[in-house]
């Protein structure tokens, strides 16, 4: 899948332009560890399992197996600005507080089934957010939801991972000549460039 592809359907899944631009780039950075990073262990782990109940694993591997969570967690911190930084933060303390609000547990002690639960109601609300306030996020003059941030950080450092494009999406890895001209049968998968 070509990252133009991926970013438009990123922004088909979430509503709105992917944040973070600079990631677009980011193979082409030197490569960053976690303690470079203002997150931890702990923070890598929810962020797998957040991405796991956004792309669970079926047929194909899941979000945690591609451990997105590494990805997040260097990208937010090399490619978001401080303020965008900050918005997610407080979106991982807000994921938390209703977690415990209205399971009286933590995020990651939650059944699947309720985990699936908070985070679908967290994307309606998202939903609804953009829909309310499209010009204002275009212009800039309003941040981005925090789940939006987060969805479209799943799906790019999923769908970008070598995982996703030999295990779920079409690749090959010596490319041959060009054909433009592919049969196609419902169901095909997607090709990773």
């Amino acid at each position: 899948m070509q990252r133009r592809e991926l970013l438009k359907m990123i922004a088909a899944a979430t509503g709105t332009a992917f944040i973070g631009g600079q990631s677009l780039a980011y193979d082409l950075r030197p490569k960053v560890s976690l303690t470079d990073t203002s997150f931890n262990q702990e923070d890598v782990i929810l962020f797998n399992q957040l991405g796991e109940t956004i792309i669970p694993q079926t047929d194909t591997p899941g979000a945690k197996q591609a451990n997105v969570g590494l990805t997040i967690a260097i990208i937010i911190t090399d490619c978001y600005t401080a303020e965008e930084q900050q918005i997610f933060k407080k979106g991982l303390i807000e994921i938390e507080k209703q977690a415990s609000d209205e399971f009286n547990q933590a995020f990651l002690l939650l059944s699947a089934n309720q985990q699936t639960q908070l985070l679908t109601k967290l994307d309606t609300e998202a939903k609804q957010y953009i829909h309310q306030n499209k010009q204002q996020i275009a212009n800039k003059s309003v941040p981005i939801h925090y789940f939006t941030m987060l969805k479209q950080l799943v799906l790019f450092s999923f769908f970008s991972s070598e995982l996703a494009a030999t295990k779920v999406l079409r690749h090959v890895a010596i490319p041959g000549s060009y054909n433009g001209d592919l049969d196609y049968k419902k169901g095909d998968r997607a090709w990773a460039r």
